[in-house]
């Protein structure tokens, strides 16, 4: 296999050298193959990493409902949330899956806000291993209330098990993991039921108390009152953002006691309204806090840098994040905050709607960021492409994070009646990092599973069946979700790491690690949040390449330790508990 793999590096060269080297091959195979295997494999590699949907096999019945109406209700087009988190702590990732409500004419608020049953119920999957899953949702509690938008995990009371937060219209949830498979709805009694139409949420711990706090994005301030007609005199369509007032986001602060304070106002982030539908956080600016991005729908995307005071300041236009070179603002959806150039500050990447082009800011290591969307190769040409979730990992194990988006237009199936060159259903779309500023379009040979058009929506990564390389989850409107199994990005060597905090919080989310490994280091941010609507693995994982061992891995816990563990063996799940002193 490796002799064939290598072989592929025939079709790259020019050529004189391609005929010299098959002169040596029927002169002398043996030159051959020392010639050939002389190349790394992350070279030759690369075409064969493919994901499959092994979604049928799976056990997983769920379908999204968003209910398409007549009547052209906002929300219909927004949702679809999904988390991949060990509930359970048996090391195995399980799947949580978020739906809409049965809408019809005269719907309210109030009627959504019903226990959901049956196919509206949100769903949770146990990992059985083997990629088979069991549903689980009636014993632990999770069907859910009203229309579904999105979830966040986090250990927000540091008992060792991961909870969850659903954002919904009108009424957002917290279920506390008791650690025996059921989960609690302690909403009210924590003080985070939110209000409006919350979108993304993540748990982050903005203060560094040790305890995680909530952060909630809210879109517009749409009603089932509220739903104008938009469109033609002929043909009704769904609203643009510009129809609704923007809502400001919510910040609740972990006081320690299970409860939360709404500090919004006081933090400084509800001083102005976006339009938020994403958000993903990570410290831009290398100063020991972590800073929020907001990607906001048609208004000026937000950068809320930490003052370290539990306040914030919003930089997005200082920054060069509001808008994009031109000046322009677009339509935000998702995002991811990670570092793809390895070069120790975290970029941005964002999703928008087609007749625009995905945005990546490049952090320039001076407090602000350059848009490079036109430079960086495969990135220029998703013109046509309205994107939601997106994540940054290495797909691959080379080293280098790649990009991964799902995406469909917003405006639902009669977009192509209004522009023709539009089309509702998308592909999936990979970008690999090739290491120089630039990303290559893969999609064409990564599987079978970016050929057909799609209605999708969140996206989630992690190792779902623990073999060294991410799977990736996506939900897709009124259809069952994927679940893209990785086959050959582990024939590459890697590394996964499990923080444990103690004085930071127990996930060690914020905390900033650095490896490095064949004298080439990577860093990462441990988060939950980013995408859209969804959240992924806690683990963070690293690709090294032929590497069989990391030199060092350096973590900056939230806390502000610094613990370095020396020659670590690759491919290993490896557990760090954070130092006392």
């Amino acid at each position: 296999m490796m002799i064939r793999r290598r072989l592929q590096l025939l079709d790259h060269l020019n050529e004189p050298t391609k005929n010299w080297i098959l002169k040596t091959f029927f002169l002398a195979p043996v030159t051959l193959l020392v010639f050939l295997t002389s190349f790394p494999a992350s070279a030759a590699g690369q075409a064969e990493v493919v994901f499959e949907d092994v979604r049928e096999s799976s056990g997983i019945d769920f379908v999204q409902n968003s209910y398409f109406t007549e009547f052209f209700y906002m929300l219909e087009t927004l949702g679809g949330g999904v988390a991949v988190f060990d509930f359970d702590g048996d090391g195995l990732l399980d799947i949580f899956l978020v739906t809409g409500a049965l809408l019809k004419e005269g719907t309210t608020l109030e009627n959504t806000l019903q226990l959901k049953e049956g196919p509206n119920a949100n769903r949770l999957y146990h990992n059985e291993g083997g990629l088979k899953f069991t549903d689980v949702t009636e014993s632990a509690g999770l069907k859910g209330r009203g229309f579904g938008m999105g979830a966040a995990t986090g250990d927000y009371d540091n008992d060792g098990d991961i909870d969850l937060y659903v954002t919904a219209m009108g009424r957002n949830t917290l279920y506390r993991n008791n650690g025996k498979g059921k989960f609690e709805d302690v909403t009210d009694a924590a003080g985070v039921a939110g209000g409006d139409w919350s979108v993304s949420s993540q748990f982050l711990d903005y203060d560094r108390d040790g305890l995680l706090d909530i952060y909630a994005v809210r879109y517009v301030s749409w009603s089932f009152e509220n739903n104008p007609y938009c469109g033609t005199k002929e043909i009704r369509s769904y609203c643009h953002p510009r129809e609704f007032q923007g809502v400001p986001d919510l910040l609740y602060h972990n006081n320690g006691d299970g409860t939360f304070t709404d500090v919004s106002v006081d933090a400084g982030v509800a001083l102005t309204a976006g339009k938020g539908l994403g958000v993903a956080s990570s410290d831009y600016n290398l100063d020991g806090w972590i800073d929020i991005f907001v990607a906001n729908d048609q208004v000026p995307c937000f950068l809320f840098e930490n003052n370290g005071d539990g306040t914030f300041m919003e930089v997005g236009l200082f920054a060069g994040v509001a808008v994009t070179a031109d000046a322009e603002t677009f339509a935000g959806m998702g995002c991811d905050f990670q570092d793809y150039d390895n070069d120790g500050y975290p970029d941005l990447f964002v999703t928008n709607l087609s007749d625009e082009v995905y945005v990546i800011y490049r952090n320039t290591q001076d407090g602000a960021f350059t848009d490079v969307r036109l430079t960086a190769g495969g990135i220029k040409d998703t013109l046509l492409y309205a994107g939601w979730g997106v994540r940054f990992f290495d797909y691959d194990n080379d080293g280098w994070k790649d990009i991964f988006t799902a995406n469909s237009h917003v405006m639902g199936p009669n977009v192509n009646m209004f522009y023709s060159h539009i089309e509702y259903l998308q592909p999936l779309l990979l970008f690999r990092n090739l290491r120089n500023g630039k990303f290559e379009d893969v999609s064409k040979k990564s599987g079978e599973v970016f050929q057909p058009l799609r209605p999708s929506r969140g996206l989630a990564a992690g190792d779902l069946d623990n073999d060294g390389d991410q799977d990736v989850v996506i939900s897709q409107l009124n259809k069952s979700p994927l679940v893209l199994e990785n086959r050959g990005g582990n024939e590459q060597n890697w590394i996964s790491l499990s923080l444990k905090g103690s004085k930071s919080n127990r996930l060690g989310i914020g905390a900033r690690v650095k490896i490095t490994a064949s004298g080439k280091t990577q860093y990462r941010w441990v988060s939950t949040g980013s995408s859209y609507v969804s959240a992924s693995d806690v683990r963070l994982q690293f690709g090294i390449g032929a590497a069989d061992s990391i030199e060092q891995v350096e973590i900056l816990w939230p806390s502000g330790r610094k613990q370095l563990i020396s020659d670590v063996k690759a491919n290993q799940f490896l557990d760090v508990d954070e130092p006392d002193e």
